[in-house]
């Protein structure tokens, strides 16, 4: 007998379909004559009307949305730890010009701090070597997919032959992907509090490097919820102690009772990417 046109499909995973697919049903409407009906934007099917998804009623399906692509693509590529890096987009690399810089000063201590982008990328590149024994699919270098710091991140995993994941999100400025990202592995974010959760859900630790408002934001809310005891006490790794001691007096915070002294041992600073995968080999091996 003729297989049906409609007839059933297995999804992935083997499990037996027999409903029509969606993925038919919108080339089909694609081709409906056109009609003063069919033109209508109430006809559209509604998971293809970009109109209606982006109404403000729809705000909680949009959220659920870039939850689950997300999700969705890294649990099929099979990964299932990752480590996360932060920092500054304005840092560039070795030889390279400070092209962020607004003053002579700027441009000084941005191309001083290009020796973060290069530990960045050999600290990646180790990130991407260890991954390599685990199938790439432990240990998976994710940056938030743009310049500096960013680009180093990717660009280490790269040279090492490890793939890596960018989380980039729609700015008022444009920014594109770094070109080291992974491309199946590059993801564009409107919401920056799922954004965030990405960077978070499979991170077996967590290297931050000198950075602005974006870089403190993800280092304060990852230290706040180990503190909380919300996420595993994962190893926060803070690359340049001297920066990190001028512009956060951790100390003073502890000493005035906001934190608890211990939560400064949250903590590790480090200057180097060998220093910073021992903190991560120490943590897990030991």
């Amino acid at each position: 007998m003729a297989k049906q046109e409609n007839g059933p499909r297995q999804r992935s995973g083997g499990i037996w379909d027999p409903l029509k697919d969606s993925t038919t049903d919108r080339k089909v409407a694609a081709g409906i004559p056109r009609t003063p009906q069919s033109e209508s934007p109430s006809y559209r099917l509604a998971y293809i009307d970009d109109d209606f998804l982006c109404r403000d009623e729809l705000r909680p399906v949009r959220l659920q949305l870039e939850l689950l692509k997300v999700e969705m693509n890294l649990a099929e590529r099979g990964i299932r730890s990752t480590i996360v890096m932060f920092g500054g987009a304005r840092i560039p690399a070795p030889g390279a010009s400070a092209w962020a810089a607004r003053n002579e000063t700027q441009r000084a201590n941005l191309e001083a701090a290009s020796v973060f982008y290069e530990e960045a990328r050999k600290f990646a590149r180790l990130c991407g070597e260890y991954s390599a024994k685990h199938d790439h699919q432990e240990y998976v270098v994710m940056t938030g997919g743009g310049p500096g710091v960013m680009e180093a991140g990717n660009r280490g995993a790269a040279e090492a032959g490890a793939p890596s994941i960018g989380l980039n999100i729609v700015l008022p400025h444009e920014q594109a992907p770094n070109a080291f990202v992974t491309p199946e592995l590059s993801f564009n974010f409107h919401y920056f509090a799922i954004r965030k959760m990405h960077f978070l859900m499979r991170a077996k630790a967590i290297a931050i490097f000198p950075g602005g408002f974006g870089t403190m934001d993800e280092f304060f809310e990852a230290v706040t919820l180990i503190q909380t005891k919300r996420m595993a006490p994962i190893p926060l790794i803070l690359f340049g102690e001297a920066f990190w001691r001028r512009i956060i007096d951790f100390d003073a915070l502890a000493e005035f009772g906001t934190i608890a002294p211990e939560d400064v041992e949250l903590l590790n600073f480090v200057e180097t990417a060998e220093q910073a995968w021992k903190v991560i080999a120490d943590h897990y091996e030991h």
